[in-house]
């Protein structure tokens, strides 16, 4: 720093110094500054001279032409100034005895032009340094405090040409970043602003373009200080907002109009309909006009606040709906009376007399929007007031109180999408789409038994075993739980069949109980009968036991009930074809059958067959019983309440039980069926094994293949088709007898003889005879009496 103030130091006071060599020979040195001093725009003298430096003009270099045009607002600053000079000196409590000079300078929008002004604020207006013969200049310079300038570039220039001479400035539009180093008052004690920093604005610029959602953005800058470093901010602010930008460019007026051709282009093809702009007025008026020149694209703007208060851009559609962060509104009373010389004759015409400056209407007399003008007022009040501190014997000083204003909220009518993808919707994960920024993804859909309920989701979270995704993929419901209920359409028509059976084992039973004395009753062994029809009753009722929410006790009781019941069925069937076939093989009389298969030993063979079912099932529920429990691998999307077996051997091992003595049955029944007609009823026992045996082979495969509520479904089908062949084969021909053939039921027809259509020979009848004195004794019938 020690070289630049060095530096900045010679520049001041030779560089722009020149010795006239005749003179350097001929009398005393005589120093003059090096060129004709810049004359100023405003002028008025005083006891002080505040100088004041604005951008009134800008020149544009377009090719081989150079053009120039006024910035009316820039004026109005120059005027605010003016005119806050002169209310000060009129006051009686501020600088009383004092009066205000001013000398407000045009920079042309050009950072050497800012430069050189600062220099000859300095140094003064008189061309000639110094006639001593020294070019040390010992007096203090010509203004103490400088205003300006509006741009940060020209005021970091402007701070290091007046800071090594302690000169004052007060800036009132440089925003910039950058200039926090000038903030550092060990090196930079002279800079001051009534403007805060562009790092506010980019910040919030950052969050108010998140606010909205846009996601994907474009970002043009003036190739200036301003318009770098505040870019650079908004984007490291936009990056931790995790806002993309798909382009970055950027643009001075002074470039070839080339630039601004390839700068529209870009804007025209570019996919974000959303552009943050930290440009200087005159650089996006340039950019605004070059876009209308055709059709203009759907831009939502995003301005800084360099341009979004000027009123030069309400006149342009394109720039409808912008938003952006600008200064509070203010008003000066008595700044639209001020009248004068505007400083320049450009835009002078011939008037009649009859003009009233009141009423033109132009950036220049419009007082209504007092932003940054209000900044001007405030800069050279400050000045006033720090002389007045200085040169003033005061020894009070009131602090004014601060008062916070809430502006309301902007209201936006139109909606503006611009994202590089659009959100994922609940339900979908973002994937990032490779070698492209983050905010380019695509939305994967969540995979199966995964959700995701927020927007965005960079995961899919899985849901608990028992709950399942809804349609939408955004939430786990509950999933339903199957079994067989009883409002089901297939347990209803289950338990119609259920009930009837038990219905006719029930009215059979009472065709038995009522006809007890007749022949063909009592030749059917009534108490094997009766016996067989209880055990089928419990056969069509236990299947009742499968329907409904599966409990503890209700498992244990469904298999228990089934296996023991079947087992009595089927040992009662067994117990009375044994008898026949045993009788009729028994062919010598004297034989000893009656002594092995009476009646008491047809009592113990059902109850031994039967207590080693209820034994095996003893043993099942002892060590392994059957239990509820939720299936969850048949079916993905719902639950299938059933009943586990607990151990399978105990209930293959039931199942097991009754097939071997139903096919015992059969064998039996099937040596038995060639018997007399009168004795052969073995041949029904033999059909409705057959059935019994192939309705449960077939539910074996049916069984294991089926899931759900059908497995339910299938054992009570299979319980019933073979209860019904059951029941349907054995008694259905005696019933038929009993009330359809009452005149078939007498001893006659009962009569045991020989059948000729049997191919009996004459030595046969003795040997059926004897059958059947067996048959009636076993079964306690009345000698002469029938049998079956």
């Amino acid at each position: 720093m020690q070289i630049t103030s060095s530096l900045v130091s010679f520049v001041s006071v030779l560089w722009m110094t020149v010795f006239s060599p005749a003179q350097y020979k001929a009398k005393p040195v005589s120093c003059r500054l090096w060129a004709e001093p810049q004359i100023p725009e405003f002028a008025m003298n005083g006891d002080f001279i505040i100088g004041g430096i604005v951008a009134i003009h800008s020149y544009t270099n377009s090719g081989e032409n150079t053009y120039s045009s006024m910035d009316f607002r820039q004026l109005r600053f120059a005027r605010a100034m003016e005119f806050t000079i002169h209310e000060i000196n009129n006051r009686t409590d501020l600088l009383p005895g004092i009066t205000l000079g001013y000398q407000i300078y045009d920079s042309c929008s050009d950072v050497q032009m800012a430069s050189k002004i600062a220099l000859q604020c300095e140094n003064g207006l008189d061309p000639v340094f110094n006639d001593t013969g020294s070019c040390s200049k010992l007096a203090a310079a010509t203004v103490p405090a400088v205003v300006g300038d509006s741009t940060s570039s020209a005021s970091i220039s402007m701070a290091r040409t007046l800071g090594p001479f302690r000169i004052p400035q007060v800036s009132y539009k440089s925003q910039n970043i950058a200039i926090r180093i000038l903030i550092d008052k060990s090196q930079y004690p002279n800079f001051l602003r009534t403007v805060p920093s562009d790092q506010y604005q980019a910040t919030a610029l950052a969050k108010m373009v998140k606010y909205f959602g846009w996601t994907w953005i474009g970002a043009v800058r003036s190739d200036t200080d301003y318009g770098n470093i505040g870019m650079a901010a908004f984007l490291k602010a936009a990056q931790e907002e995790g806002i993309c930008v798909e382009y970055s460019e950027a643009y001075i007026r002074t470039q070839p109009r080339s630039k601004l051709e390839r700068l529209a282009g870009i804007i025209r093809r570019s996919t974000a309909r959303v552009i943050v702009a930290f440009l200087h007025a005159p650089d996006m008026k340039f950019i605004i006009e070059e876009l209308s020149r055709q059709q203009p694209p759907s831009i939502q703007w995003i301005a800084s606040q360099s341009w979004i208060i000027h009123p030069d851009f309400l006149r342009f559609n394109m720039c409808a709906g912008a938003l952006g962060f600008g200064f509070p509104r203010s008003v000066i009373p008595g700044l639209r009376d001020l009248k004068g010389r505007t400083g320049s004759s450009e835009f002078l015409r011939e008037c009649d007399g009859s003009e009233d400056i009141r009423a033109l209407q132009n950036p220049y007399t419009d007082t209504s929007q007092l932003r940054t003008t209000n900044l001007v007022y405030k800069a050279t009040y400050a000045i006033a007031h720090a002389i007045h501190g200085v040169i003033c014997n005061e020894t009070l000083c009131v602090c004014l109180s601060i008062k916070m204003t809430m502006h309301s909220l902007i209201v936006l009518t139109v909606s503006i999408l611009s994202v590089c993808s659009e959100s994922c919707p609940p339900g979908t994960r973002k994937a990032v789409q490779k070698g492209r920024p983050v905010c380019c993804y695509d939305c994967i859909p969540c995979a199966e038994q995964e959700i995701s309920n927020n927007t965005d989701s960079l995961d899919c979270a899985k849901c608990p075993p028992e709950f399942w995704p809804n349609t939408k993929q955004d939430s786990c419901l509950p999933k339903p739980v199957e079994f067989l209920s009883w409002d089901d359409t297939l347990a209803i028509i289950l338990t119609v069949f259920s009930i009837t059976g038990a219905f006719m084992a029930l009215c059979v039973t009472l065709v038995f109980y009522n006809n007890r004395a007749s022949p063909i009753v009592r030749a059917n062994n009534s108490e094997l009968s009766f016996l067989l029809l209880f055990s089928l009753t419990l056969c069509f009722l236990c299947s009742l036991t499968f329907i409904g929410r599966p409990s503890e006790w209700s498992c244990m009781l469904r298999h228990t009930a089934f296996g023991i019941t079947f087992v009595l069925c089927i040992s009662c069937v067994l117990g009375k074809t044994i008898v026949v076939l045993m009788a009729f093989r028994a062919t010598l009389p004297g034989s000893n059958v009656m002594k092995w298969f009476g009646p008491p030993q047809q009592r113990l063979i059902v109850l031994c067959f039967t207590l080693i079912q209820v034994l095996i099932c003893v043993l099942w529920l002892k060590i392994s019983p059957p239990f509820p429990f939720k299936n969850l691998k048949h079916y993905k999307e719902k639950i299938i309440l059933e009943c586990g077996l607990g151990s399978a051997i105990g209930f293959w091992a039931i199942l097991g039980y009754v097939g071997f003595l139903a096919l015992l049955c059969f064998i039996l029944a099937f040596l038995a069926r060639k018997l007399p007609d009168n004795f052969n009823e073995a041949k029904f026992i033999t059909f409705s094994m057959l059935i019994f045996c192939a309705v449960w082979v077939t539910f074996i495969p049916a069984y294991v293949s089926t899931p759900g509520k059908f497995t339910v479904a299938v054992e009570i089908f299979a319980i019933l088709a073979s209860s019904f062949g059951l029941i349907i084969c054995i008694f259905a021909p005696k019933c038929f007898i009993i009330v359809f053939r009452p005149e078939q039921n007498t001893k006659k027809n009962c009569t045991v003889k020989a059948s000729i259509k049997q191919g009996v020979s004459e030595t046969e009848p003795s040997r059926v005879q004897h059958a059947a004195y067996v048959v009636m004794e076993l079964r306690r019938c009345p000698l002469g009496g029938s049998v079956w």
